[in-house]
């Protein structure tokens, strides 16, 4: 087993790259693993939660524009970039050393006219839009923390407003977060109470997956058959997903509810 690891661009917010085994990863402020990248295939996702976050697919499957509040090493916008061609993504990234790293270290591409990057505050950004995403998805991290103003009702609620009506937010969580049931309550309030969970496979992970005026119901057969499709062009476990929503949400064997479990 080789580690080596170095600072990028050392200041206030660090930037840091470790490889071990022939992975590189992102680390910001400290030692968590922000984002990780497998060297001899570069293209895939590298971590189980970034493959648990696409599970969105499941719900929009063709989404026209993805909004990002977090980069990262950019794992999940360059796979969106190369796998799905009919989709534009934004990503919002506070820290421009971020930014450098990724597309240094991590091979993230250049703004192109399917891609963008602006460098600003999340929570600011978001409360400028107006139903302009489908998918939004929410995954700034500092060290292992999520910084307050990506946690607040303020933030949910400008969520809400920016996905159009059928849109699909979701929120990587640490699962063993201390205000976990605090914040999903704020999305739950932001969003009608149409929230569902999903643990990710490293169990480290949850991801919480909110809906703005989708049916309160998915059927199963439904669901199973968007995941036979997805399978011809995404290589991610869409069968171990619903497994997992299976585990974590109200259902009955027809149909997945779209509320928390504790509306049961």
């Amino acid at each position: 087993m080789t580690t080596t690891k170095k600072r990028l661009l050392p200041g206030r917010a660090s930037v840091e790259v470790s490889e071990e085994d022939g992975v590189r990863f992102l680390h910001l402020g400290g030692d968590a693993i922000q984002s990780a990248i497998l060297l001899a295939r570069p293209d895939d996702l590298a971590l189980d939660y970034t493959r648990a976050m696409m599970a969105f697919l499941l719900f929009q499957p063709l989404p026209r524009e993805v909004l990002m509040i977090g980069l990262g090493g950019g794992s999940m916008a360059r796979y969106i970039h190369q796998r799905m061609p009919g989709t534009r993504t934004t990503v919002v990234e506070i820290n421009a050393k971020v930014l450098a790293a990724a597309r240094s270290m991590f091979h993230f591409p250049a703004d192109d006219a399917r891609l963008k990057v602006d460098i600003a505050c999340g929570a600011d950004y978001l409360a400028e839009q107006a139903e302009s995403a489908d998918v939004l998805l929410v995954d700034g991290f500092d060290d292992g923390k999520q910084p307050a103003a990506l946690c607040t009702q303020a933030f949910y609620d400008a969520a809400y407003g920016a996905l159009r009506p059928g849109g699909v937010m979701v929120v990587n969580f640490m699962a063993q977060e201390k205000k976990l049931d605090v914040y999903l309550q704020r999305i739950e309030t932001s969003f009608d109470d149409r929230v569902i969970r999903l643990l990710a496979a490293d169990r480290v992970n949850l991801i919480a997956f909110a809906f703005k005026r989708q049916p309160r119901q998915l059927a199963w057969a439904e669901l199973k058959k968007r995941a036979r499709e997805l399978k011809k062009s995404h290589a991610l476990p869409f069968d171990d997903f619903i497994a997992g929503l299976k585990k974590r949400n109200p259902h009955t064997p027809a149909v997945l509810k779209l509320r928390s479990a504790a509306a049961d």
